[in-house]
């Protein structure tokens, strides 16, 4: 487990899934419930992102989830913050908040309801850099969300505010190959974190990340594929990876709405979440066939955990 006074974020780092109460409100208990498992199981931090449900979140859930997350965390270990935001001001204002809260670093993804250009979007992120002091993680969640990023502005971000400030989580297809563009036209430089909710992770590990960022409904199936990749056992990797991408497959066909769904229904069958609440409106629900096959494969994952 890191502390958070180690300043270069790394290791498993679970995107945390947002519960909420019969009124529909934030629910601080099963929160805590949560955090506190990631952080038993091993986690290395937690982060509010995508799958947090933050594109649905009110101005004023947002910040007080923030605030909980960086509370309940309690320097247990990293606390990352997604900062995106439709307005470079508003991404602002949301990374400010996220610093003064005790965030490690915020994540930022392009806004999602204009196309920008390249210079544009450099701008954005580096508006965003340019106002705190904490490193700045840039996602391209393209792959569900959002636009995807040309790799001239990593490099330029890159080298205009250093490898300690800026971090990246290409999600872009095809993953691999970009990952290794990434790192090979800043020679190694660039710190990256895998995205893919682990189904890409044993690929990407091989070319050279520092962190995952999963979902925490694997979370201990995760933590110990990520200490089987280290430590190079070859069998063992194979055994936790393939249930894995299993599970994450089927979430990547309903897109984020796939991910929250499947995600809550496993956080709810753990007994961590008291129920699989989502803010609607919600494309996407789970039917009793998908459900069957997730079970499925989750007992798998548990009986090689």
């Amino acid at each position: 487990m890191s502390s958070q006074t180690e300043t270069t974020i790394h290791g498993v780092l679970p995107v945390l899934q947002t519960p909420f109460d019969a009124q529909g409100r934030i629910d601080r208990d099963v929160l805590t419930r949560e955090i506190d498992w990631a952080f038993e199981v091993g986690a290395d931090g937690v982060v509010v992102a995508m799958v947090s449900e933050l594109l649905r979140l009110s101005h004023s859930e947002r910040i007080e989830l923030v605030e909980q997350v960086c509370e309940i965390a309690g320097g247990r270990g990293f606390v990352v913050i997604s900062v995106g935001a439709e307005s470079t001001a508003s991404a602002v204002e949301f990374a400010q908040h996220a610093e003064s809260c005790g965030a490690t670093a915020v994540m930022a993804i392009p806004p999602v309801a204009t196309s920008l250009g390249s210079d544009a979007t450099h701008n954005y992120f580096a508006a965003i850099a340019d106002a705190i002091s904490i490193p700045l993680v840039v996602q391209d969640a393209s792959s569900y969300v959002g636009a995807a990023i040309d790799l001239g502005v990593y490099t330029k971000l890159l080298n205009q505010f250093g490898a300690e400030r800026i971090f990246f989580k290409p999600e872009a297809s095809p993953l691999g190959p970009n990952l290794s563009k990434l790192r090979d036209a800043t020679a190694g430089q660039a710190r990256i974190f895998e995205g893919s909710g682990g189904i890409n992770l044993v690929d990407c590990y091989r070319r050279g990340i520092v962190g995952t960022m999963p979902g925490t409904d694997l979370l201990d199936g995760v933590i110990e594929l990520w200490r089987a990749l280290n430590a190079g056992h070859e069998n063992r990797i194979y055994e936790l990876s393939l249930p894995i991408s299993a599970i994450v497959a089927l979430q990547l066909q309903a897109g984020l709405d796939g991910f929250l769904a499947i995600e809550k229904y496993l956080l709810h069958k753990r007994g961590i979440f008291a129920s699989t609440a989502q803010k609607p409106p919600v494309s996407w629900e789970m039917d009793v066939e998908t459900q069957a096959e997730v079970d499925r494969l989750f007992d798998r994952l548990q009986a090689v955990i």
